[in-house]
């Protein structure tokens, strides 16, 4: 097989997996309930990368934060972040507010850290800070 031809058989465009981001997730029968993720498009990881960015007196600064934000807020399926019915039942009205209320430090940073795996980057999110910062 011809890559173009594995290329066109297999499309990113609705890639998914579902993963685990904590042993604080279970149900209750005591078994991990998983994330649904989605990978990241080149055009949505430039946007949140653009959208992190900003120039300061200091020279360009990455927030990443800002950074975490949008990825988990945009490429987790399941729960969706942004869906208005759940931001509401969670007393929330944005869906930062909804994934703040939802999830610890650790299992923001742990989500976008396997939703930029799975969108095929294997460095950490300070060496893509880095990199950006020095593009």
């Amino acid at each position: 097989m011809k890559l173009s031809e594995f290329l066109i058989k297999n499309p990113v465009n609705n890639l998914t997996k579902e993963v685990y981001v904590s042993s604080r997730f279970v149900d209750e029968q005591g078994n991990k309930i998983p994330f649904k993720i989605k990978a990241m498009s080149g055009e949505a990881y430039a946007s949140y990368r653009k959208q992190a960015l900003s120039i300061t007196k200091n020279g360009v600064e990455f927030d990443t934060k800002k950074f975490n934000e949008l990825i988990v807020i945009n490429q987790t399926v399941d729960p969706n972040f942004r869906e208005a019915d759940a931001i509401k039942a969670a007393g929330c009205v944005t869906p930062e507010q909804y994934m703040y209320r939802s999830l610890l430090a650790g299992e923001i940073d742990a989500l976008a850290a396997k939703i930029s795996e799975l969108s095929g980057f294997n460095v950490t999110i300070e060496e893509a800070r880095d990199s950006v910062k020095n593009s």
